[in-house]
């Protein structure tokens, strides 16, 4: 009897069920779709020299963990049904019917909607996993063709994961209809909004911002006290008062309107602290800014820190925007009678205001979630990008053999081997070598052998003939070099000015063998691997052979090419080999290590993978989150609204009119959260972007990184207008005749 009854109201409720339905498919599907490349029976042809196992495990872990997330979205849905079906549990129970049977009938309906969400989700999930597979054989230079596959343990896994969510979310569902009176739930579609009260959340907030704002300025004094100098340019005497001076400011704000808060309100206090936090931000922005242009030497600390302050400023400027709103369209309203009293601009104001004043805590909610999932849509490309270009340089060579001096203070102890046990390996094994260069880095001066200050090591030299032979291996012209000229070769991260400054100052160059002169070429740019370069310097120089003989050696290395790529169970097994012979550091201090680009390659290509597939799909589940949010938030509401827009039509208001108030009234709710997000967006991504602009210049591309943004800012716009239509046309069925 219990089964027909379940049934037969889950057939007639369908259409009140259509927002659940769509919304856990949806679910299902990102869950099923990103979660397919990593079963057990997903065999991709990638070649031999990678292991997916790195990968599918990875993202087994990250897309489980993002999904924790949709319990939330699952329990606010489920809330909205709950809500929706109040009336007709209170029938329900005043013809007879137990409310705890109620509640397992309640729960038994979502269920089935559920299962039906979960066979569409899946369903859905095999097409749109088609998009993750090409995405993963693109970014492994693979071909991809089309190939319709269920996944058994995969389906296993969505079903295990949502069913239990249901039951979990059920039970919770279940206890609190047991606990409804059955008044409140006869009058809950007539249920008025929550009375006004002091919004205890703000003033936490600001209490908090006044917290770190203290914070801020004794680290401002501390900085000035240790750091300062009068020698310092214009801007970074600025940045080290204005962090000083901004947040006692907004202190002095807090101190002044307490003493006279008769006379200022609580909202102008907050609108004060808005302003002092836009201040706040541009100051506290600038000291990473300035450490990295004037070479500041505060530490990693230091700019953690302020990237704390920015971000905190950056959270209470929006909580104290949304508080506002309301403040402001009243203020606008009053001051503006023209408008107010305009066709039913009057109804519509109150509309609004009523509304933000109780659900401003959500909308603060909804909007620094959505600016989270805005800045995982943008740098998810940004730094696979960045990742992906920098693996190029760093895995330009099939093996690469390299020293360093860091911690050698002997100079008996520098290296001078072959590594020939790579040699044994490769012969032993049948990979042939199309090249192979072993060479030496040299010192222009034997006294720098001891300058081990970091950021100040001494740029290290290479002999023009082994810099040929490693061009030659590239693909790119040989240099010539007059017997007492030098020229230069840059890594791709260093800057245009970075480099014309140094020039600039090394016209000559002093060595043991003599005075070299820069040559009428001074620089080279095309990318030769990083190992080439001594610790943290982005330029070597070229001598002449006769001019390195004279010199001390302190590094030694060697770059392989093979004829074919090398198997990742033979990469393995020659890195170990390697490690066995050459420890990464030994008794002398020397330190060794191997590259091998099959590693390289294979690691970061899952890394890559795994980073922004986790990224995409948090982003768009967050996005999801906040979207039926505020659709749900009005429909919830549709009852009441009906009554209200009824009243319009009895004062003879035409349905045009009302027409346009809904779209006026949906406009402010959606735009509202989701423009003050664009505008906090954009402020971080810009600073992000201006903050790896050298990554993005030197692996990117301006142009494939606005390519990409653009791409996904159009994603998200068109996810953006169909939430809005959709909610625009059940509203408007909602408070039909």
């Amino acid at each position: 009897m219990y089964a027909k009854l379940v049934l037969r109201n889950a057939k007639r409720s369908v259409k009140d069920y259509l927002i659940y339905i769509v919304t856990m498919t949806i679910c299902v599907t990102l869950f099923y779709s990103f979660l397919s490349i990593s079963s057990s029976y997903y065999q991709p042809d990638i070649g031999s020299e990678y292991d997916f196992t790195m990968l599918s495990d990875g993202m087994k872990v990250a897309i489980c963990a993002v999904t924790l997330v949709l319990l939330f979205l699952i329990q606010f849905v489920n809330n909205y049904m709950l809500r929706r079906k109040q009336k007709e549990f209170a029938i329900q129970s005043v013809m007879g019917m137990e409310q705890k049977t109620i509640g397992r009938l309640f729960f038994a309906e979502t269920f089935v909607m559920g299962m039906i969400s979960i066979g569409m989700g899946i369903f859905l999930g095999v097409f749109c996993s088609q998009f993750i597979t090409a995405m993963l054989l693109t970014s492994y230079g693979k071909s991809y063709e089309l190939s319709w596959t269920l996944f058994p343990d995969t389906v296993l896994l969505t079903i295990g994961f949502f069913v239990l969510s249901f039951l979990v979310v059920g039970i919770f569902n279940t206890r609190t209809i047991r606990k409804m009176k059955i008044i409140d739930m006869l009058a809950a579609d007539r249920e008025n909004d929550p009375e006004l009260k002091k919004s205890r959340w703000i003033v936490i907030a600001a209490i908090l911002f006044e917290f770190f704002t203290i914070w801020m300025a004794v680290t401002g004094i501390q900085m000035v006290w240790f750091y300062y100098d009068s020698r310092f340019a214009l801007p970074v005497k600025v940045m080290f008062w204005g962090n000083i001076i901004l947040p006692a400011s907004t202190l002095f704000w807090s101190v002044l309107w307490f003493i006279r808060k008769k006379k200022f309100g609580f909202p102008e206090f907050i609108f004060g602290l808005l302003i002092c936090s836009v201040l706040n931000v541009c100051i506290a922005a600038s000291v990473p800014a300035s450490i990295n242009q004037y070479y500041l030497p505060l530490g990693a600390g230091t700019v953690n820190q302020y990237l704390l302050f920015i971000l905190v400023d950056l959270i209470f400027f929006i909580c104290s925007l949304i508080y506002l709103a309301s403040s402001f369209i009243i203020s606008w309203k009053e001051k503006s009678p023209e408008h107010r009293y305009k066709g039913a601009n009057l109804f519509f104001f109150g509309q609004i205001t009523s509304k933000l004043n109780t659900t401003s805590k959500t909308m603060t909610l909804i909007c620094v979630t959505l600016v989270l999932a805005i800045f995982l849509f943008i740098a998810a490309p940004i730094l696979t990008g960045w990742a992906s270009g920098y693996l190029d340089i760093r895995s330009m060579y099939d093996v690469q053999i390299f020293s360093r001096y860091n911690d050698v203070y002997d100079e008996e102890n520098l290296p001078g081997d072959d590594y020939e046990i790579v040699t044994d390996y490769l012969v032993v094994h049948g990979i042939e070598t199309d090249y192979d260069c072993t060479f030496s880095l040299y010192l222009p001066k034997k006294e720098d052998f001891h300058n081990r200050v970091k950021y100040d090591f001494p740029v290290a030299a290479i002999s023009l003939s082994d810099y040929n032979r490693i061009r030659k291996m590239l693909g790119y012209e040989p240099v010539a070099l007059s017997e007492n000229e030098f020229t230069t070769q840059w890594k791709a991260i260093a800057t245009e000015e970075e480099r014309n400054r140094f020039l600039a100052e090394h016209t000559s160059v002093m060595t043991d063998a003599g005075e070299l002169t820069l040559s009428g070429q001074p620089y080279y740019e095309e990318a030769i691997g990083e190992t080439a370069y001594n610790s943290y310097t982005d330029v070597l120089y070229v001598f002449p052979d006769s001019v390195c003989e004279k010199l001390l050696p302190v590094m030694r290395n060697r770059y392989i090419t093979t004829s074919k790529s090398i198997s990742y169970e033979s990469a393995r097994e020659l890195e170990q080999a390697f490690s066995d012979e050459y420890p990464e550091i030994t008794d002398t201090g020397v330190s060794y290590a191997i590259r091998l680009s099959t590693l390289q390659v294979n690691g970061t290509k899952a890394n890559n993978f795994v980073l922004q597939a986790s990224m995409l799909y948090g982003a768009v589940v967050l996005m999801v989150i906040c979207l039926t949010i505020l659709s749900l938030q009005q429909l919830l509401d549709a009852g009441k609204y009906k009554y209200r827009f009824s009243v319009l039509r009895k004062l003879g208001v035409e349905e045009q009119q009302i027409g346009k108030l809904v779209l006026k009234q949906l406009g402010v709710w959606f735009g509202l959260p989701i423009l003050v997000a664009i505008i906090v967006s954009m402020v971080v991504i810009a600073y992000f972007i201006q903050t790896v602009s050298a990554e993005i210049s030197a692996y990117i591309g301006s142009r494939a990184l606005m390519l990409q943004i653009g791409m996904i800012v159009g994603i998200l716009v068109l996810l953006l207008i169909c939430y809005f239509i959709s909610t625009w046309i059940l509203f408007k069925r909602s408070i039909s005749k």
